[in-house]
């Protein structure tokens, strides 16, 4: 079997980050995160993702603060078993975020969080996907997938 340059010649790795030239997570231009009560029906979980073409719903407690998320895709399933009623409350559901602590310290991703620390945020975590809030966390801003970033990889070339 031939060999090909690709085979033999070893690629040089990029320095942490060059992939992203520099950008933030506001440079992936994500749409605004839809969050739901704790306590909406299932049923306007469903519609809400399928309207808007989302895979994790942020949850909020009382005070409007994330207590967890939706996984759309496992909720639909449930549903369609019968194992999740379409009145039952969004909180009989939800994954729940683990409290803050030292083994579990709470990361703030913002806008201007840097591509290359939601890259390692992901890995770190092994995770999907990460809440953008504001610096004080106090609003839910939109939802940063890793798809998002292979996306603007893509997209910038």
């Amino acid at each position: 079997m031939p060999f090909s340059d690709k085979d033999t010649t070893p690629t040089p790795s990029l320095p942490r980050g060059a992939k992203y030239r520099g950008a933030v997570v506001e440079d992936l231009q994500l749409p605004p995160a839809f969050c739901l009560p704790h306590d909406a029906p299932i049923s306007l979980a469903l519609e809400a993702a399928y309207e808007r073409e989302f895979d994790q719903l942020p949850v909020l407690n009382d005070r409007r603060k994330p207590i967890g998320y939706l996984y759309i895709p496992d909720l639909k399933s449930k549903s369609e078993k019968g194992e999740a009623g379409l009145e039952d409350p969004l909180s009989r559901h939800v994954t729940h975020f683990p409290l803050s602590s030292k083994t579990h310290p709470y990361t703030i991703i913002s806008p201007m969080t840097p591509l290359e620390d939601l890259e390692d945020f992901f890995a770190a975590r092994n995770v999907d996907f990460a809440l953008v809030t504001d610096d004080e966390r106090r609003w839910v801003l939109a939802v940063a997938t890793k798809t998002d970033l292979e996306t603007f990889v893509k997209r910038r070339g």
